[in-house]
């Protein structure tokens, strides 16, 4: 289980890796994108997201309740997983050289 920040890089290695994630949204970053990125994830069911406002009354529950189960680590995990782009640089490579043509 992964407890992370829902940054852009930070989101695609956890999509890359496949592990269950609590994602907590920093507050203090341009325009939001930081929970705009992590319900993303939620609207999918592949992390969870704790406010961080919220993150001292429940990241420590959410945390342990995640790690006892089984099932819903294995969801999340196979969730986020399918949101991965593993050859994206190659992709956006091809599209430059495309635009380039």
């Amino acid at each position: 289980v992964v407890i992370s920040r829902a940054g852009a890089l930070s989101i695609a290695e956890l999509m890359l890796t496949g592990k269950p994630s609590i994602l907590v949204p920093s507050p203090n970053v341009a325009e939001d994108h930081q929970t705009i990125n992590a319900k993303a994830l939620e609207e999918r069911d592949a992390a969870i997201l704790v406010k961080d406002s919220e993150g001292k009354q429940t990241l420590l529950n959410t945390a342990m309740s995640l790690l006892k189960d089984d099932e819903r680590r294995a969801s999340l995990s196979e969730n986020i997983k399918k949101m991965a782009h593993p050859n994206a640089s190659v992709d956006i490579a091809n599209q430059v050289i495309k635009l380039m043509s």
